[in-house]
């Protein structure tokens, strides 16, 4: 996607150019050159910004076109390699401008060498643009196609992010009524037999994975435990039982499976299987598996004395002939009237009916037609037409793209919809969509780190009225509603926490990828080159066989890989002095390369979950530093020089989490230099421990819109709630007191109306409750509230039931109260209500009307307490109920140990509970 390339580099031109300005107006300009070098090199920066402004629409229309004539493939790969060119000239150029170290002698001396780099550079920019002009006048003499230069106008409602919170639901899935059933009955049915294993098999984007999660997200709940793991076509039998071993972990409520696996060997991992399912009924689902042979290496893992439901998925016949007897369900494509019923699903949902229009329907059939039955295919198709205009012009354009590269005829490749969808979306959104392919296969991005991946890297630009952050998060939906990433996981407020590219659509995302020099994937697997490419995803630790020449240009490397050590790093990462993207997540490494605080260009620097344990003051050099992630690595403080990296957007650091607490802050922090406050353009400050300088300079940083603070003491607390009330943009608070013994005084908190979480441990004044609950009663965003240690009694408890818009609330170690009353009608939002440590409750009162919204009720070390809520009969919404810690009289009712009409009516209050799980 060329214009996606040159898009960026549009904008990385303009960012140099307003360095001119800058000079220019300070008068620093004639001090770098005293000849016209450096000014004609900005003239030819002008020049060439030009010149591919101009092409910029053309490309957009070839990009149509490459796949099919090569005259303009050619054309469009030249292009590519032109703006490559172009791009190591502005980042050299940039890179020696703004390098200031050195004293006053090393300056005079810099800047006189640098008068021949700029003309050195001038010249090359020259020749580029040659080469460019000479470039255009071929493409007009042989273009056959007479392309349109003008590019297309799309609809502006679709660029929208405010058009991207539609999300698919149950209600989307068509055709599957009697597979599901089936499968229902299989994983339900004759509990006497030990196990069965049923297996769904069909081609590539027909459904299968569809079919088996929604039988399974319904059915998990009846087992004891239940695991999803998705096979790789590379799997290791090694890998794919700590695969298993993490996902049961998920599901270990009563905590048997808190091991560490990571340097496990193989019997031990087979030992601690089969010793945790033993005597349990569980389900396990196999997806994607593409070979018989991986089930024959693990099947003895499973004990033989437990009830056992496996579900395999697969694209290859022979694998589903596992099926024990005949349950195998072949997925075909749809149906014509499945078909077309998905298809207006999917392309009219904004209308409430889902209906087609009269005067399109003609055409819509032919879509339909073409897709051929394939559901991923329809889905695309149906969703890409919904962001057009409902008119027969606009479908007719589409349909006209789909027809002059397909055949009379043939199946509707999925090649193709992914090539036309990606054709639909304007560059920057191709570029965030390709950059998704540098996560290995089944890989789970998080919302949070694709968005500072994306904002890093340029592809992101704040609007009037949106930050980059909701932008950026706004294509992430617009992504997921083209069915080109897959949610897995969603937060209490419905926002995307994970997801996944679906394995076919990634396979040709990467052939893009690969074509368009957009991203190269190091996997270990014989000798690989670097050339050609600005991204590199390292997904093995020998990185010695990765092939490094002069034409090597990377911007941004990715490791995939945790077992990668320093030594190796360091030495490949001289090569890289550009570099813009360093991303270690996991990488088994103490200390960061000297080589990195070489890196100018540098924006992000991911540490995360590594074992650094210090930063040298030489990471002051980075100043085009905007993320620095340290979260869960070694880091206890930071040097001074973090204070002048005046771009800094996110900084993290936090490490050891105590065990115990859940839903508060439960890490320690890292002290932050005392020139924080100089860097105001941070919006994300976590978890940062309190000292009194740090808190008297915290209110300088107004754009934050996250921030985790610990170890603050009582005295502390006027100066906190000082800095808060200055930050107008918070969504995320956390503050954690020095002990749990102190008592945070935070009467005089007056919280922004953004904030949507707030998480406070530490003791609060009961005959403040109330002023202190009055500072947040009001904010109509605020969806989770988690409070430890607050010493809540059933007065200053009553406060709380105001936050009608609450999703999910924790109380850890933070009731004291006898009495829980939820009177009618109080938090209609509630999904997750959690209470733990309460040593004095014993009774829960739940009136009609209460908690209507509520799914899963945890209830934990409450030992005085005798009897279910009185009213949870009434909670029909409630799926997940788990005790642990109640009283022995409450347990054996509900584990049955008792038959007496008082356990049986207990049980029955309870029978609508699709899950409950009870511990003593």
């Amino acid at each position: 996607m060329a214009e996606g390339v040159v898009g960026m580099l549009i904008l990385k031109l303009g960012s140099a150019l307003a360095i001119e300005a800058v000079k220019v107006g300070t008068g620093q300009l004639c001090l770098e050159a005293r000849a016209s070098s450096l000014v004609r090199l900005f003239g030819q920066i002008r020049d060439i910004k030009e010149e591919l402004e101009s092409m910029q629409s053309f490309l957009q229309e070839a990009e149509r076109f490459k796949d099919t004539d090569k005259t303009t493939a050619s054309f469009i790969k030249k292009i590519r390699g032109l703006a490559f060119e172009i791009e190591d000239v502005v980042d050299e150029f940039t890179y020696k401008l703004e390098d200031k170290h050195g004293g006053f002698s090393v300056k005079m001396k810099r800047r006189f060498k640098r008068i021949g780099t700029w003309r050195r550079l001038s010249l090359k920019l020259v020749d580029i643009k040659l080469k460019l002009e000479n470039l255009d006048r071929r493409r007009a003499r042989y273009d056959i196609r007479g392309i349109a230069i003008e590019a297309r106008s799309s609809d502006a409602h679709c660029r929208s992010t405010d058009q991207t919170s539609h999300f698919p639901t149950e209600e989307n899935l068509v055709g599957i009524d009697e597979s599901r059933n089936l499968l229902i009955d299989w994983l339900t049915c004759d509990l006497q037999q030990e196990s069965v294993i049923s297996t769904v098999w069909g081609m590539g984007g027909v459904g299968k994975t569809t079919l088996v999660a929604h039988v399974y997200n319904s059915l998990k709940i009846d087992f004891d435990c239940a695991a999803w793991i998705t096979v790789s076509k590379a799997y290791q039998v090694q890998d794919l039982l700590k695969q298993i071993i993490r996902e049961l972990q998920k599901s270990d409520l009563k905590g048997e499976l808190r091991v560490d696996i990571v340097d496990m060997e193989k019997r031990s991992l087979v030992e601690i299987i089969r010793d945790f399912l033993r005597g349990k009924k569980y389900l396990l689902v196999l997806d994607d598996v593409w070979g018989v042979d991986i089930w024959f290496k693990i099947r003895d893992v499973f004990p033989a004395n437990s009830t056992s439901r496996f579900v395999i998925t697969s694209r290859i016949h022979e694998v589903a002939l596992l099926a024990t007897g005949n349950c195998i369900v072949e997925l075909k494509p749809l149906e014509e009237h499945h078909s077309w019923e998905l298809f207006c699903k999917e392309a009219f949902w904004k209308n409430e009916s889902r209906i087609c229009p009269q005067e399109l329907q003609i055409l819509a059939q032919t879509f339909v037609d073409k897709c051929n039955g394939l559901p991923i295919a329809i889905a695309c198709i149906g969703r890409l037409l919904s962001c057009k205009k409902q008119i027969y012009s606009e479908w007719e354009n589409l349909y006209k793209e789909l027809e002059s590269q397909l055949t009379n005829n043939v199946i509707l490749d999925l090649n193709i919809v992914l090539m036309v969808s990606l054709g639909d979306l304007p560059y920057i959104l191709k570029n965030c969509f390709l950059h998704c392919t540098i996560f290995p296969e089944d890989y789970l991005m998080k919302r949070k780190r694709l968005i500072r991946h994306w904002v890093t890297a340029g592809f992101i630009r704040e609007t009037q009225h949106n930050t980059m952050e909701e932008v950026a998060e706004g294509y992430l939906y617009e992504l997921v509603n083209r069915s080109l990433l897959q949610v897995v996981e969603r937060n209490e407020s419905g926002r995307v926490r994970s997801c996944r590219m679906h394995d076919i659509i990634r396979l040709l995302a990467l052939t893009k990828s690969n074509e368009e020099g957009f991203c190269r994937i190091y996997d270990g697997s014989g000798s690989s080159s670097a050339e050609n490419t600005r991204r590199l995803s390292i997904q093995s630790a020998n990185i010695e066989q990765l092939t490094l020449s002069s034409e090597v240009h990377l911007r941004s490397i990715y490791v995939f890989e945790n077992s990668l050590t320093i030594d190796p790093l360091k030495s490949f990462l001289k090569s890289f002095m550009l570099l813009s993207t360093l991303d270690l997540q996991g990488a088994k490494i103490r200390k960061v390369p000297n080589e990195v605080f070489s890196m100018f260009n540098l924006r992000f620097l991911g540490l995360r979950d590594t074992e650094v344990e210090e930063l040298p003051k030489r990471v002051g050099r980075l100043h085009n530093l905007e993320v620095l992630d340290a979260y869960n690595a070694k880091l206890s403080s930071l040097p001074e020089s973090v204070a002048t990296l005046k771009k800094l957007r996110y900084l993290y650091g936090a490490t050891d989490p105590k065990a115990g607490i859940k839903g508060v802050v439960a890490w320690t922090g890292f002290r932050v230099p005392k020139g924080i406050m100089h860097l105001t353009g941070l919006q994300t400050l976590q978890l940062v421990e309190a000292s009194s300088d740090t808190l008297c300079h915290l209110g300088a940083l107004t754009e934050l819109r996250t921030l985790a603070i610990t170890k603050v003491r009582r005295e502390q607390c006027s100066d906190l709630c000082t800095a808060i009330m200055n930050m107008s943009h918070l969504v995320s608070l956390a503050i954690m007191a020095i002990s749990e013994k102190e008592t945070l005084e935070l009467e005089d908190l007056c919280l922004p109306p953004t904030l949507s979480k707030l998480e406070i441990g530490g003791q609060l004044d009961k005959k403040r409750m109330p002023q202190i609950v009055s500072s947040f009663s009001n904010l109509n965003n605020i969806t989770l509230l988690a409070l430890a240690f607050s010493k809540l009694d059933e007065d200053s408890f009553s406060c709380l039931l105001e936050l009608h818009g609450l999703r999910a609330l924790w109380l850890d170690k933070a009731y004291e109260g006898k009495r829980l009353h939820f009177s009618a009608m109080v938090f209609p939002e509630l999904r997750l209500l959690s209470i733990s440590d309460a040593p004095h409750l014993n009774d829960v009162l739940i009136e009609q009307g209460a908690l209507q919204s509520l799914v899963h009720l945890t209830l934990t070390d409450c030992p005085e307490l005798k009897a279910l809520p009185d009213g949870i009969e009434g909670v029909r919404t409630l799926e997940k109920l788990y005790l642990r810690g109640a009283s022995k009289e409450l347990t054996k009712k509900l584990q049955n140990k008792e038959e007496t009409n008082e356990g049986d009516e207990c049980i029955k209050k309870i029978s609508h509970v699709r899950r409950v799980t009870v511990y003593p």
